[in-house]
């Protein structure tokens, strides 16, 4: 059996340079979250978001991106899960998009701020039913008896509201406003490219990242 310390491959699908990456990182990401829907990589909107709570404990999660502006990264959740309340109380995040299959990732680290009401309401009311119920159902991040406790919960839920559940008032979205983005491509003996763009007032500032 191979040992864990063993396993490795060698990145050799592609390169970045600074004359290669547009002066803006939203644009830079739009250009690679294309590519990777077209590559047809499974779930590219895919996300970990990392939080760090009123007590200094950071968590992760993978979450799926719904959203990308000039403005930010925005993602739905359940704001009174371990994540909502982290996130409300300490408004800062990192995300991360890996592609594998593209030897790729890109880190964002920004401020975090809650949706307004109604571009809440706006995509609550876009889900699939089936979602809209169970955002209702799930008491997020809590313990629970066993699965036929969400269960009887959807059933319940769905009886009240038939096709028209309104969005739960502790549902909803966070936009995180990029502070600061890393675009790292694979390379060969380790030598990965990285290019950072950094925030600087209106301005982006770009710079290469040591591997």
């Amino acid at each position: 059996m191979t040992k864990l310390a063993d396993l490795r491959k060698s990145y050799m699908k592609g390169s970045l340079s600074e004359e290669d990456v547009q002066a803006n990182p939203i644009d830079q990401f739009n250009i690679w979250f294309d590519q990777a829907r077209h590559a047809e990589l499974p779930e590219p909107n895919a996300m970990t978001v990392a939080s760090v709570d009123a007590n200094g404990k950071p968590s992760a999660r993978v979450v799926l991106i719904k959203e990308v502006t000039q403005a930010g990264f925005v993602f739905f959740t359940n704001y009174e899960s371990r994540k909502g309340q982290a996130l409300t109380a300490n408004p800062h995040a990192a995300l991360l998009f890996f592609w594998p299959e593209l030897e790729r990732q890109v880190r964002v680290e920004g401020s975090v701020e809650k949706l307004s009401d109604q571009e809440s309401d706006d995509y609550f009311h876009s889900r699939p039913l089936d979602s809209r119920i169970g955002a209702w159902a799930s008491p997020q991040s809590r313990i629970i008896k066993g699965r036929t406790e969400l269960v009887t919960k959807a059933a319940e839920y769905a009886l009240k509201f038939a096709l028209n559940p309104p969005r739960p008032p502790h549902w909803g979205g966070f936009r995180v406003k990029p502070e600061a983005l890393e675009f790292w491509q694979g390379r060969p003996s380790r030598l990965h490219d990285r290019i950072q763009y950094i925030k600087d007032n209106d301005a982006w500032k770009i710079q290469r990242l040591a591997p």
